[in-house]
């Protein structure tokens, strides 16, 4: 295959866009942690806490037509968890955000809303974190320690903004695939069953804002077994303050 000519518009093209091309590829190559094989790598990252104990946590809340259900089933089982709470929803449903809080769970940060970061926008990227991590300081006299970003994708605008707001990006090491609409109790158990091992941490949806209509009941339905499960292998399970992975 023959080479443009020096000065052909192909060529021109192609020069002109060299520097796009290599701030687009540093931006989103930290999002392949997303991948279970790479994200193995970074076990801090994955959310890999001391061996005994499992993390539970939940995202995309708080929902007032579903998270109390979850904190009553937590309740009912004796078991405390970390909410990453969007921003944007945090503030509509303030009673949801502190009744959550006075149950004894942690609050962390989900940003403040559940975008997909394509476009390179660092300033942006640390005013909606900022905003966010302040919505809850503000909302439960707390500052969080924990990020996760929508749909688990970081980059290094998102990276540089958690840095910003004082928080530790933290993914998951076995999630239920609780979003979708055919997911059931015991498609959500079984899911995280196959990748759930001592010091885990499990992602599971307290709400359906980002998600099939109602498929939170999945997750509901599947707490019991989830928690009986790593009770009967020896495991405890809280939240992510009780996991022993560094804040920092």
């Amino acid at each position: 295959m023959s080479t443009p000519p020096a000065h052909s518009p192909a060529r021109r093209a192609a020069v002109a866009l060299a520097p796009v091309t290599a701030v687009a590829a540093v931006h989103i190559a930290p999002a392949a942690t997303w991948l279970p094989v790479v994200r193995r790598r970074f076990p801090r990252l994955a959310g890999v806490g001391h061996p005994a104990h499992v993390a539970l946590t939940f995202d995309d809340g708080p929902d007032p037509g579903s998270t109390p259900r979850f904190l009553d089933a937590l309740e009912e089982l004796g078991v405390r968890a970390t909410f990453f709470v969007l921003g944007d929803a945090a503030v509509r449903h303030p009673s949801v955000v502190r009744e959550t809080v006075r149950r004894g769970h942690e609050l962390a940060v989900h940003g403040w809303s559940h975008d997909r970061p394509w476009r390179p926008a660092p300033a942006d990227e640390a005013r909606a974190l900022l905003r966010a991590a302040g919505a809850v300081r503000e909302l439960t006299g707390r500052h969080p320690r924990w990020y996760r970003p929508p749909y688990g994708i970081l980059t290094s605008g998102r990276w540089a903004a958690a840095r910003t707001a004082g928080l530790r990006p933290v993914l998951w090491t076995a999630w239920g695939r609780d979003w979708t609409a055919g997911a059931t109790p015991a498609s959500v158990r079984s899911a995280v069953a196959a990748g759930l091992r001592g010091g885990g941490t499990v992602l599971l949806h307290d709400s359906d804002r980002m998600s099939a209509p109602d498929c939170w009941r999945a997750a509901l339905g599947a707490l019991p077994g989830i928690v009986n499960g790593c009770r009967e292998a020896g495991l405890s399970v809280g939240t992510l303050s009780g996991h022993g992975v560094p804040p920092r």
